[in-house]
């Protein structure tokens, strides 16, 4: 399905919550994402809330649902969830005549609690970052970095979803076994090389039934939005055990979201063509549709910045690390990543969370880990007030952030996902 531009999108809308017209801001009027919050310190339940300038409006408060629970708003039908956002976007627009009343269903965000978008039951990590899979793949295997089904189906694995955290965490550094190249045998201890990855999570909204595939020119009707994911890694706990398995204690110990779940409707002014390079080997059928090659890619800026324990205490501000696209990034689109899910007959939730793989550019200052931004930690790189890193120590502090940008658009925002690395 492709989304049609609606009074929504309207760049002329203005809201009458002054600091969603700020240039800049993550959360204009157009965007609208979706997150579940409370008031700091407080002890009730998350309520679901919608981010509007540096403000959270409380649906319930308001009026627009009768659920605090978002799995149910996010298993709702394609109509129903274009008609929420048609009454949030109404309300909060100016001169709508709800000031007074919606007022009173405003928090700021600074003042407010997040906890993960919504309660995910599965988590499946794809590997769709064709650049982030060649620089990897080269280091291991200089002859051959792509295995040859690459190019001809999505890789994914199933991950873990219960540590799955939110944007804040500081989380301890893993430990588990490794082993020397020079070693007689493994060892145990905390990592010396963990890592970062630089993902979108795709959220799905309505589920299909066990036994029913998803066609691939209907799956974005299954999807209710985007959010940032750092999927942490321990890339020597991962070298020792990924044979013959896959990744294990490398990857289970933390993943963080941001807060906030883009919509599909709110990305529509910032899709793409999901074109294959001419030499390449083009989709088989069941993962290729007109709507996924004419609109099926997404628009999306990726920022990777970092602060060091030294940086924090000093007051210096993060550091950008790299900054690209995810049009130069994904091999698959989040259509045939959830299309193939399914071509088994496997089900999927509402609230179930794909991730995309890390996404990473052509250029070295586009990589989407440390891995590749250090070549496997033989070059260091140095960081304005001069330290080095190969690999996040303990104390740092890594941001993420993701923004859509387009001429005739209003840009929109997916926040940040922040996370601190404690000692083990």
């Amino acid at each position: 399905m492709t989304i049609a531009l609606n009074a929504t999108h309207d760049p002329k809308l203005r809201s009458w919550v002054a600091s969603a017209n700020d240039a800049g801001c993550d959360f204009p009027i157009q965007n609208l994402p979706f997150g579940r919050f409370r008031a700091a310190g407080g002890s009730e339940a998350f309520r679901i809330g919608v981010a509007i300038g540096d403000q959270v409006l409380d649906l319930k408060a308001a009026g627009l649902v009768d659920t605090d629970d978002m799995n149910v708003l996010m298993s709702a039908s394609v109509k129903d969830r274009q008609a929420l956002r048609a009454a949030i976007s109404a309300g909060l627009a100016e001169g709508s005549g709800k000031e007074a009343a919606w007022s009173k269903a405003l928090l700021p965000q600074a003042a407010a609690e997040m906890t993960v978008p919504c309660r995910i039951g599965d988590y499946t990590d794809f590997y769709t970052g064709i650049h982030h899979a060649t620089t990897i793949g080269k280091l291991f295997r200089p002859d051959q970095p792509l295995m040859p089904n690459y190019k001809w189906v999505p890789i994914g694995y199933h991950g873990r979803a219960s540590s799955i955290g939110v944007s804040g965490q500081v989380f301890k550094r893993p430990q588990g076994q490794t082993k020397a190249p020079d070693a007689a045998e493994p060892s145990f201890g905390p990592s010396k090389r963990l890592d970062y990855e630089l993902e979108l999570g795709f959220l799905i909204g309505r589920g299909n039934a066990l036994g029913e595939p998803i066609a691939v020119g209907e799956a974005e009707d299954h999807l209710f939005g985007v959010t940032l994911l750092n999927d942490w890694s321990a890339r020597d706990l991962q070298a020792w055990e990924y044979q013959p398995l896959g990744p294990f204690l490398s990857k289970n110990f933390a993943s963080a979201l941001s807060p906030w779940i883009v919509t599909m409707d709110a990305l529509a002014p910032f899709r793409a063509k999901f074109e294959r390079p001419a030499e390449d080997p083009q989709p088989l059928p069941y993962l290729d549709a007109p709507s996924n090659r004419e609109s099926g890619a997404l628009d999306i800026t990726l920022e990777v910045l970092l602060q060091t324990a030294k940086m924090r205490a000093e007051g210096v501000a993060p550091v950008h690390l790299t900054r690209g696209n995810t049009t130069e990034a994904a091999y698959w689109t989040a259509a045939q990543l959830v299309t193939h899910h399914t071509v088994n007959g496997c089900n999927l939730q509402p609230g179930d969370l794909l991730g995309s793989g890390t996404l990473s550019g052509p250029k070295p200052n586009e990589a989407g880990s440390l891995m590749e931004l250090t070549l496997g930690g033989k070059q260091p790189i140095t960081l304005p007030n001069g330290e080095k890193r190969t690999f996040l120590e303990d104390g740092d502090t890594l941001i993420m952030r993701g923004y859509c940008e387009r001429e005739g658009a209003v840009r929109i925002g997916l926040g940040e996902v922040r996370g601190t690395v404690a000692g083990a």
